[in-house]
C-alpha cells in the first residue's frame, strides 16, 4: 500500500514495485474524484487498484488496511512543501503527524505483521553549516513543515521501540525529477527558463539565491525506500548525494543548457523570502552504502539535465 500514490515519489514507488512483482494498492482521500496524472504518465495508472482513504481518520485507515491487507504500507502523505508550510502551519501539522499515528496504532493493533515505511526529511536538521547530517545528528527544525515531520519521525521511533513494530524512517534530502509540481523552486525554475528559451520576455522571481542544498534524483530514491523494507531489522536511514549546491548553481546549469546567461533573466525578491530559511543542508548517505548496498548515481547537474530533457520533448 503506498499513501500518498499520486504525488512525485508515489508514482515512482509503484513502477517499481510493479516491476518487482508486487500487487500496488495506492490511497487517496478521494480515488475516484483526484487526478492520478504522475501515474498515467509512468503507464502505471492501470496497473496499481486506488481506494480512498482519509489518514487523519483511525477509522478510514483501519477500514483501508483490512480490505487490502498489505505486507508493506509507504506512507508518503502529507503537505510536503516548506513554503506553504509557513501558510498552512495546522493542515501541515495534521497531515504530517496524525496520519502517520493513525497507521501506527492501527498496525499495532492489526494483528499481522505489516512493515511500515515513513517519508521523513532532512528538513529536520534545520542548519548545518558545512557539517553532513548523520542519523544521529539532533534535529532543529526552522519550518513548521520540519517541526511537523520531526514529530512524525519520533513517533515512528516510538512504535518501534515501545511495540516492536517494524517501521522506519527514510530521511530524505532534496530529490528532484520531472513530476515534481510548479510550486516546488526545481519545477519554477526549469518551466520558466523553458519559455524564456522559447521567446518569453518574463524573469525568473526567485527568493534567496544562496539557498545550499543537497539534491538527488527521486526515481533512485524510492529504490532506497524499498531496499530499507527488505531489512532483517527496521532503522532509520539518510538518503542523499553527499553534495550540496547553491540554487544560483541549479538555475546556471538550467540556463547553460539552452546556452542563456542566467544573471540577465534572473531577480532575488524579498517577497519571496520565507520567514525562516534554512540555509544550508547536506546529508552524509554512508549507513545507506553500507547496510543497504545504495548509492545516489545522479547529482545536481544530472538532476537539472534531467527535468530540462522533459521539457524538450
Amino acid at each position: 500500500m503506498i499513501c500518498g500514490i499520486s504525488g512525485q515519489d508515489g508514482s515512482y514507488l509503484a513502477r517499481l514495485l510493479l516491476d518487482k512483482g508486487y500487487s500496488v494498492w495506492g490511497t487517496s482521500r478521494d480515488a475516484q474524484m483526484v487526478g492520478f496524472h504522475n501515474l498515467q504518465a509512468l503507464g502505471v495508472m492501470e496497473k496499481v487498484r486506488l481506494i480512498s482513504m482519509t489518514p487523519n481518520d483511525f477509522g478510514s485507515v483501519v477500514a483501508a488496511l483490512t480490505s487490502s491487507e498489505p505486507a508493506e504500507v509507504y506512507y508518503l502523505a502529507g503537505q510536503s512543501s516548506v513554503g506553504l508550510s509557513f501558510e498552512r502551519p495546522i493542515e501541515t501539522l495534521e497531515s504530517n503527524s496524525l496520519g502517520i499515528l493513525n497507521f501506527l496504532e492501527a498496525i499495532r493493533s492489526f494483528g499481522k505483521r505489516v512493515k511500515l515505511y515513513h517519508a521523513g526529511t532532512g528538513e529536520c536538521f534545520g542548519n548545518l553549516g558545512l557539517q553532513a547530517a548523520k542519523e544521529d545528528t539532533p534535529f532543529r527544525p526552522i519550518s513548521p513543515y520540519a517541526v511537523a515531520k520531526a514529530a512524525a519521525h519520533w513517533l515512528v521511533a516510538n512504535y518501534r521501540d515501545a511495540y516492536g513494530l517494524f517501521a522506519c524512517n527514510g530521511i530524505l534530502f532534496n530529490h528532484e525529477s520531472p513530476l515534481r509540481p510548479a510550486r516546488f523552486v526545481t519545477q519554477k525554475i526549469v518551466s520558466t527558463v523553458g519559455r524564456i528559451a522559447a521567446g518569453s520576455r518574463e524573469k525568473l522571481a526567485l527568493g534567496r539565491l544562496d539557498i545550499v542544498r543537497d539534491w538527488g534524483w527521486a526515481p533512485e530514491y524510492v529504490d532506497a525506500m524499498w531496499r530499507m523494507m527488505q531489512q532483517d531489522e527496521p532503522d532509520d536511514y539518510i538518503v542523499a548525494t553527499g553534495e550540496a549546491h547553491s540554487i544560483e548553481e541549479f538555475v546556471s546549469e538550467a540556463f547553460a543548457l539552452f546556452e542563456l546567461d542566467w544573471r540577465e533573466h534572473v531577480v532575488s525578491d524579498p517577497v519571496l523570502f520565507r520567514p525562516t530559511d534554512l540555509l544550508r543542508n547536506r546529508g552524509n548517505p554512508e549507513k545507506a552504502a553500507v547496510k543497504l548496498g545504495w548509492q545516489a548515481h545522479w547529482r545536481m547537474r544530472e538532476v537539472v539535465r534531467g527535468m530540462v530533457e522533459a521539457i524538450r520533448v
